[in-house]
């Protein structure tokens, strides 16, 4: 019986340390070199003005730093650029209205380009940073910022004048004199010729001065302020500029322990969430009159409108007061102009719940309401706002395109900014993500995901509406950049296990795509990358949540299972094209190899899905997000013959702090966890980001209290690992030393802190990376392999 017992234990043994060998091709320091390993990919597509090549950024030949390349269509022929030719291409610009010229900025300098012939004149050649050059509406000059002026050069005669003349600090002008200095000036003038005499003298010699000099724009003083040109309007008339107060606020330092002058220094970084925020004022300077008035916003329609959530604070809910005593701040766009010189802005409330469009009229700062988005949440979405840009073009003199989300999806409109009438062009459960309009205003183009979540494609749709043309075809993402002549695309295309590469293809439906690089290096190539799975499981408030599932072979599945959460929030992970997350999704390949079962989730809160999943998380991050993660998990066991006591789950930032969430309040779910450079405490992350889900730590704490780990760590019963940056400047070290030292006063013991002393929160180098992640590999196999 001793002897079976041994032999027995013996066996086991023999089996665990099987089980703990590396069973893949694969390894962790070959994986997380990152490019170097995989290949540099294509980058930063670019057009030859003439349309017959295309520059892009790639290191074929993994030399020290990226070139840019160049491929012409004839031949098919890639060539690394020259310093003579790089010095010589032109960057992008501002075309004429008859596209037969293009001015543009290259080194602080400003060039005029003859798209007939390809000529080129230099415009500027100085010390002076010379910028944003662009055609007058009656294409006679090139109009220009420098040194927070706007200066015109006429195309004609080659001479360049100054429209502007803002100027910081008061005016210089001699003050007032008090009633008291002015009688004893006035008696010394009556009392003494001489000073009578000199007067006199000056004053002919200043007066005979005004009389002769040139015309020069009225000098505008903006005091300690800071200056920002918006625009002027094609007719030279009018200029709008924003002026912006710089908050008392109080900046963060990180510590820079490991520098090469060898002393420690001091890193200065952001404020904190609910820190006072920059004023800003919009102005507008009449050219012509010499006047300038302020762009008032106190009658914009639901400016006085409080917040929803604050209703839950009120002490008297019965008298409460649903609209402010003061109009809410808002920040206003710079102005797009129409050919005719008319001005759209788009105007976006500081609290984030209001974007307004609306038609400025130059002449008087007044503004008329075009459309007006109001979330309870925050405004966000494609062309919206949050993570993208507000998009706004003209489509003619009397109508504009915009984006919105008032149906629940980002989709694309028409307005009539006379009338007033807004015509859907687009719609459906999908998101339209990218918008620019043909040379003959009769098309756009438009990439959407309208296929699927997952694909993203490029298509044609007519201004005047109808049906979205699909012009790519092969599954996967398209990252499309077209001609100067509109006759051809650039496409950075990828699938699921192929990264990005640069094709070809003719700008009609189905035409053939053509691959122009290969980047991709002999080891990487070498392995065969999963074309992993995506799924759909249903939460427990019975939606379906996307999923990408990572499968071991049979005979290497050993019933562990690990959760992967993306970071960001709003980021996407599971798609059909080659994921910006590449080393984890390399890594989940080697854990696959080893048995593991891995599953990455878009929960709620993923980009692509809509305003309802964007919203899920508002006053609650650690809500219906982290639910997905256990639902998840809940799948794994029911579908995936998972053993309920052998899961792990890890994420880095967004995915840090949803791993700690995990941790601490779902404890018997996951026996252990990973968390990098995570968010501990939201009260203590930027503004920005924070404000718009959470709203501020003063006003609504009851969201940041139920959102922020640091509140739920005594719940901790697994293996926790933390890992962070020292000099993270945006989830910032002092996250996760709080949480340590709270951890220490709960007598934890069963957690572990990696620290990486010259890392910021995207990790650089290879060192680091795989350090990090071999952490974390044997974590799981300690904890989850056995």
């Amino acid at each position: 019986m001793k002897h079976s017992s041994l032999f027995l234990f013996l066996c086991v043994i023999v089996l665990f340390n099987a089980q703990s060998q590396n069973q893949s091709q694969l390894t962790i320091d070959q994986v997380m070199k990152g490019e170097d390993f995989v290949g540099y990919l294509p980058t930063r597509i670019e057009w030859k003005d003439d349309s017959e090549r295309i520059y892009f950024s790639w290191n074929p030949d993994n030399d020290t730093i990226r070139s840019t390349y160049g491929v012409d269509l004839g031949s098919k022929k890639i060539e690394k650029l020259t310093f003579d030719e790089l010095k010589l291409k032109s960057n992008s610009g501002h075309y004429s209205s008859d596209f037969k010229w293009k001015v543009y900025e290259k080194g602080g300098d400003l060039f005029l380009k003859n798209l007939d012939n390809y000529t080129v004149k230099r415009i500027t050649n100085t010390l002076s940073w010379e910028s944003n050059p662009q055609f007058s509406g009656d294409q006679k000059f090139i109009v220009f910022y420098k040194d927070n002026n706007i200066f015109a050069w006429s195309i004609k005669n080659g001479t360049t004048r100054q429209l502007t003349d803002f100027k910081k600090g008061n005016d210089k002008k001699e003050p007032e004199l008090s009633e008291q200095d002015q009688w004893l000036e006035n008696d010394q003038l009556a009392h003494f010729d001489i000073l009578k005499k000199r007067k006199n003298e000056s004053d002919a010699g200043e007066y005979r001065r005004d009389q002769t000099k040139f015309d020069r724009p009225e000098s505008i003083y903006f005091g300690s302020r800071r200056l920002r040109i918006g625009g002027i309007s094609p007719d030279l008339n009018y200029v709008v500029y924003h002026l912006y107060t710089s908050p008392n606020d109080k900046k963060t330092i990180v510590p820079n322990f490991v520098t090469q002058n060898g002393y420690t220094t001091d890193l200065h970084s952001r404020s904190k969430v609910g820190s006072p925020q920059a004023n800003s004022e919009t102005w507008i300077y009449n050219l012509k009159s010499g006047k300038y008035y302020q762009i008032k916003t106190d009658e914009i329609e639901g400016i006085f409108d409080k917040p929803f959530y604050l209703k839950e604070y009120a002490e008297d809910a019965q008298n409460y007061k649903e609209v402010f005593d003061a109009p809410r701040k808002v920040s206003i766009s710079s102005p797009v102009f129409s050919d005719d010189g008319k001005a759209v802005v788009n105007i976006t409330s500081a609290d984030y719940k209001d974007r307004w469009i609306m038609l400025l009229d130059l002449s008087d700062g007044k503004l008329k309401l075009i459309d007006r988005q109001h979330d309870d949440a925050w405004i966000g979405g494609p062309g919206v706002g949050w993570f993208s840009r507000p998009e706004i073009g003209w489509i003619d003199n009397s109508n504009i395109w915009f984006q919105s989300e008032k149906t629940g999806y980002s989709h694309l409109y028409k307005a009539n900014v006379n009338t007033g009438e807004i015509i859907a062009l687009t719609k459906g459960e999908f998101e339209i993500l990218d918008v620019s309009i043909s040379r003959n205003k009769k098309t756009f183009y438009i990439t959407s995901n309208r296929v699927s979540p997952h694909e993203h494609h490029f298509y044609h749709l007519p201004v005047k509406g109808g049906e979205m043309v699909k012009i790519t075809s092969r599954k996967g993402g398209h990252e499309v950049t077209l001609s100067p002549d509109e006759k051809q695309l650039a496409i950075r295309y990828s699938y699921t296990n192929k990264p990005w590469e640069l094709y070809l293809m003719p700008n009609k439906p189905g035409a053939k795509m053509v691959q122009l690089t290969k980047s991709t290096t002999e080891d990487f190539e070498a392995y065969d990358w999963m074309d992993s799975e995506i799924i759909h499981f249903t939460a427990r408030d019975g939606v379906k949540v996307p999923a990408t599932l990572y499968k071991p072979a049979a005979h290497k599945k050993n019933g562990a299972a690990v959760i992967f959460v993306h970071g960001a929030g709003y980021t996407q992970n599971v798609h059909y094209w080659w994921p910006s997350y590449y080393r984890e999704y390399m890594f989940h390949n080697f854990l696959a190899d080893n048995g593991y079962t891995v599953l990455a989730i878009d929960y709620r809160a993923s980009e692509g899905y809509g305003r309802d999943w964007r919203t899920a998380i508002y006053r609650h991050m650690g809500g219906k997000d982290l639910e997905d993660q256990l639902d998840g998990a809940k799948y794994l066991i029911e579908k995936q013959n998972i053993d309920k006591d052998r899961l792990g789950i890890y994420g880095g930032s967004y995915g840090g702090f949803m791993t700690l969430m995990a941790m601490f309040k779902a404890p018997d779910t996951f026996k252990s966890g990973a968390a990098l450079r995570s968010v501990t405490d939201w009260a203590h992350y930027n503004h920005g980001y924070t404000a718009n889900i959470l709203n501020t730590p003063v006003e609504d704490p009851v969201a940041y209290k139920r959102s922020s780990p640091i509140y739920f760590a005594d719940g901790l019963k697994g293996e926790l690992l933390m890992l962070h940056g020292m000099v993270d400047r945006n989830v910032q070290f002092q996250d996760v030393v709080r949480l340590s030292q709270r951890l220490i006063e709960l007598k934890k013991e069963n957690w572990d802190l990696a620290v990486f002393p010259m890392e910021d929160h995207g990790f650089i180098e290879a060192s680091s990376w795989s350090d990090e992640y071999r952490r974390i590999y044997n974590l799981f196999e300690n904890t989850l392999n056995r």
